[in-house]
């Protein structure tokens, strides 16, 4: 029985772990490189310098939470159409409980995310207990919050929050702090790969050789520090995406060495498998989209401090951009495969055709359009180079 499980946890324990790359991760990034210098060049140069580029991270902030629970979500075979209106409305509560109410900005947050948790747990029993397709769930949920969210704030736009609210999504990490998260993230990176290479080598596994994994350690290693050069060149790391890249590296920690990690893709890669493999798949599943709640409640609190507001479109059309980012970052239209790493990757190839056309004066109406045709483009290419394995 256990056999089905590690069957079904290929994309952990094989070449397709978090901090690895296939075919689809190096096409990804050879796009992304490709938008860069293609906005690079018609912009002369200003999409690239550090102020917009530190603007672009942090505008991806709030869609990158979002995309991170939906991504857990759609690995495990399920949907949520639901975290852009539960993002939108958790935001506006936190909003209303400190500007109406006047509450400290820790418990106002605190209340939102708690709230977000409680909309994941509903809707994770009726999936998983209640065996209520995820898709009408989620549909109705998106219906629900949406109204809730015209509801609670009276059609009106609630601002201004307290400076202390406002300080997550509109400050930054001083220079010190910033440059000292990229050594520890760094020498993680460097125990890590050096640790799973012993580690196989102890157990008769296939192992890279050394020259390989300090090339792949100095990779990451310039991509780090590179990324925290050019945040500090403007004013540091923004606030929103420090929190990003913690529930990242938590999340890739999460999938890649626990337990329940693993339960996650052998859900996503045969259902009846796991369930006869002794998992809970109910529980499991439900805990997922407490997870989803819980991450969407987090992009909530961003996108309402960095707008200083929250208003009655907040989180509009966020969800299928969580999606869309999802399934551009290599995530499996079936289930059952992807990685953290690509999902961020997809999230910021979003972002940045957001950024590069506004900087454009890119009519809005082509930015759907252009994003529709990315991932359309990038389910095709999953689908084809899958079948083909086959």
């Amino acid at each position: 029985m256990n056999s089905a499980v590690s069957t079904e946890n290929k994309p952990l324990n094989s070449k397709k772990n978090s901090f690895s790359f296939n075919i689809r991760d190096y096409t990804l990034i050879l796009a992304l490189v490709v938008i860069w210098a293609f906005f690079a060049i018609l912009t002369d140069g200003v999409f690239m310098t550090s102020r917009n580029l530190s603007n672009l991270v942090r505008a991806m902030a709030a869609i990158s939470a979002l995309a991170l629970g939906t991504f857990l979500i759609i690995v495990s075979g399920h949907i949520d159409l639901s975290s852009g209106s539960v993002c939108g409305f958790t935001g506006a509560i936190a909003a209303i409980l400190n500007v109406w109410f006047e509450w400290d900005t820790t418990v106002s947050i605190g209340a939102a995310l708690g709230l977000g948790i409680v909309i994941g747990l509903s809707q994770g029993y009726l999936i998983a207990y209640r065996k209520v397709p995820a898709f009408i769930v989620t549909l109705g949920g998106l219906m629900i919050y949406r109204g809730l969210l015209i509801g609670v704030t009276k059609g009106i736009t609630v601002a201004p929050l307290s400076p202390n609210f406002t300080a997550i999504g509109q400050r930054y990490v001083p220079v010190l702090w910033g440059w000292g998260g990229a050594a520890v993230v760094v020498l993680v990176i460097w125990i890590l790969e050096m640790r799973k290479r012993r580690s196989h080598m102890k157990y008769g596994f296939s192992a890279k050789s050394t020259d390989r994994t300090i090339a792949k350690s100095l990779l990451f290693t310039a991509v780090i520090l590179t990324f925290v050069a050019v945040m500090n060149d403007y004013r540091g790391i923004p606030i929103p995406v420090f929190i990003i890249l913690t529930i990242v590296f938590a999340l890739i920690f999460l999938v890649s060495r626990t337990q329940f990690g693993r339960y996650v893709f052998a859900l996503g890669g045969n259902v009846d498998a796991a369930r006869l493999s002794g998992i809970n798949v109910e529980l499991n599943t439900m805990v997922l989209f407490v997870l989803g709640g819980f991450l969407a409640s987090v992009g909530g609190i961003i996108l309402t401090s960095r707008l200083n507001a929250a208003t009655t479109s907040a989180g509009d059309m966020y969800a299928f951009d969580a999606i869309a980012a999802c399934f551009i970052g290599g995530t499996s239209i079936k289930g059952g495969a992807g990685t953290v790493l690509g999902v961020l990757v997809g999230a910021l190839v979003l972002a940045s055709l957001d950024n590069g056309m506004s900087l454009l004066n890119t009519n809005a109406f082509w930015q759907y359009v252009v994003k529709g045709v990315i991932l359309v483009a990038a389910v095709w290419f999953d689908i084809s180079t899958r079948t083909k394995k086959v």
